[in-house]
C-alpha cells in the first residue's frame, strides 16, 4: 500500500479491528434487560465473531452500553457490553454488536 491508499479525509477517522472478524453461524442464548428495564432471555444468531466480541442478529430491545450475558453452545456464559445496534440494509434484520468483558474473550477459562 502506498500513502495515497492509506489517507483518510480530513475530519474522519477509521477504526480498524483489533483482531480479525470471522463469519460464523451458531445460536447463542442472550440474556439482559430491555431498554425499559424488563428482563429478557432470547436466542440470537451469532454471524461474526472476533477474539473479544461478536455481531448478533436479534430483535431484543437493548440499549448501547447495556451489559448482557451470552451463552454459546460450546462454552460457558460470558458478560458482554452492547457497543452497536443497527438494521442491516440488505435483510432488514437488527444487528447487535457486543464487546466481551473478559479480556480473554471467547477463550476465557
Amino acid at each position: 500500500m502506498n500513502d495515497e491508499t492509506n489517507r483518510v479525509p480530513a475530519g474522519r477517522t477509521t477504526q480498524r479491528p483489533r483482531s480479525p472478524r470471522v463469519p460464523v453461524n451458531f445460536t447463542v442464548e442472550l440474556q439482559g434487560r430491555t431498554s425499559d428495564g424488563k428482563p429478557f432471555n432470547v436466542r440470537a444468531e451469532a454471524v461474526r465473531v472476533s477474539r473479544g466480541g461478536a455481531t448478533l442478529i436479534s430483535e431484543a430491545s437493548v440499549q448501547l452500553g447495556a451489559v448482557v450475558q451470552l451463552t454459546a453452545p460450546f462454552g460457558r456464559t460470558l458478560a458482554a457490553e452492547v457497543n452497536g445496534i443497527w438494521t442491516d440494509a440488505e435483510d432488514g434484520r437488527q444487528r447487535i454488536g457486543v464487546k466481551l468483558l473478559d479480556p480473554h474473550g471467547w477463550f476465557a477459562e
